[in-house]
């Protein structure tokens, strides 16, 4: 059999190939318009599904794409257009406010192929009138910060967007709207996936202010006002301007796992796949996955080892030191100080964009002796998980797994090996 690690590692490419647009998305071109054929769209994944549509569009087309710093391809027909992610910039406000522009006047005849993957949040960052872009910035700051999951900071987003929670669909009307969508959200709600652009939103202006309560985030008081007035309201299910449109979910984490169950079990290890939408802090989810890991190497059960325990989703960091973070680093070091170096047992934890957090390194791996060689570096685990330093303490190891922009993003994966001969008794 592979080494873990590498078989491991094996596992979370399989993943990424399977979520690539180059294999997902020309299965779900549409047949060409009577009139014009617009490509809009934002995510970190947008700009390569740019370049695979317009590669198989048989007939003319123009459109914009937004994109995360580092993720543009080279495209000949649609521009591309880089942003800051996850904190907002004037780049990804200015290429919204283009957007919107450039899908005024359309008509029935014509067509607009929406492209939106995770990321699009923070790339279409154009702010209702008497909200600024800085007021946005600090709201994206505290979310990320506060440990409040992606489907609550997306609902505070889309109450405080011009051009999301539905509006930029509502803007494209009378045309047709296709929105073909690579989900990174737990559940695959087009609603949360970049805060749904086009799609209708179910919730409302007093969700997000509790929301916005429960996490303790002081609102500048005009956003206050818009929340409480309901001026900020998104559109909603039944509206008239998003009539005939469709969404297309064209690959998902759970598609993402099963590729990479496909490996393992093909290296003759059986896996299960544990869910595709885990949520929580990421280092209490790395204490419970410990936990199943103990009793499968103890008792054998719910499964017999040797065993991959396969899962996806996305875990939430509430920051109380000043490290590196990400989300998948925390819960591998979580993970490592719970199982305690439990023999037979190895980890992976990456993002499937390729960053983790604000850093260019997907996640890491874990092994029985990580613990045993970070004392010999004089790095403390305990030390670095209470400083939410989980890239810092990988990266001293050599333990980080870089792969750069993959150009997709079904978020977390999360692979843990356990051999036949570990034990919990060790």
């Amino acid at each position: 059999m592979l080494d873990p690690r590498t078989l491991l590692r094996q596992m979370f490419d399989a993943a990424v190939a399977a979520a690539q647009p180059s294999h997902c998305l020309p299965a779900h071109l549409p047949a060409p318009p009577r009139g014009r054929t617009l490509v809009i769209g934002a995510g970190k994944a947008s700009a390569e599904m740019a370049r695979v549509f317009e590669t198989h569009w048989p007939g003319p087309l123009a459109g914009l794409v937004v994109t995360r710093y580092g993720y543009a391809v080279p495209c000949q027909r649609i521009e591309i257009v880089e942003a800051a992610h996850p904190v907002p910039d004037q780049a990804g406000m200015t290429a919204a406010q283009r957007m919107l522009a450039l899908v005024a006047g359309l008509t029935a005849d014509d067509l607009v192929v929406c492209l939106i993957s995770g990321g699009g949040s923070s790339l279409l960052p154009l702010p209702l009138d008497g909200v600024t872009l800085a007021d946005k910035q600090d709201i994206n700051r505290a979310l990320l910060n506060s440990g409040a999951t992606i489907g609550e900071m997306n609902c505070v987003r889309r109450h405080l967007s011009a051009i999301k929670g539905g509006r930029l669909a509502a803007a494209c009307h009378p045309a047709q709207v296709l929105t073909l969508l690579i989900s990174d959200v737990p559940g695959d709600d087009p609603a949360d996936i970049a805060s749904g652009p086009t799609s209708a939103d179910p919730s409302t202006c007093a969700d997000a202010l509790d929301i916005v309560r429960r996490y303790a985030i002081t609102l500048p008081a005009p956003l206050q006002r818009l929340l409480e007035s309901g001026a900020a309201e998104s559109v909603k299910p039944g509206d008239a301007r998003l009539a005939g449109n469709r969404s297309v979910m064209i690959t998902t984490p759970q598609m993402a796992l099963e590729a990479a169950a496909a490996v393992a079990t093909g290296a003759g290890v059986a896996v299960h796949i544990l869910g595709d939408s885990i949520e929580g802090e990421a280092r209490e989810v790395g204490i419970v996955m410990a936990g199943i890991a103990r009793q499968v190497a103890s008792r054998g059960q719910p499964f017999s080892a040797p065993c991959i325990l396969l899962s996806g989703g996305e875990t939430t960091v509430t920051v109380r030191g000043d490290g590196r973070g990400g989300r998948n680093v925390e819960f591998l070091l979580s993970l490592g100080i719970a199982l305690n170096a439990l023999p037979g047992v190895y980890a992976i934890a990456c993002d499937t964009d390729g960053v983790d957090g604000q850093e260019d390194i997907a996640g890491a791996l874990l092994t029985p002796d990580t613990l045993a060689r970070a004392w010999q570096h004089g790095v403390k685990p305990r030390d670095s998980l209470a400083n939410n330093d989980g890239h810092g303490f990988f990266q001293a190891l050599g333990d980080s797994v870089i792969c750069g922009p993959t150009l997709t993003n079904v978020n977390d994966f999360r692979a843990i090996y356990i051999g036949a001969g570990s034990s919990a008794g060790a």
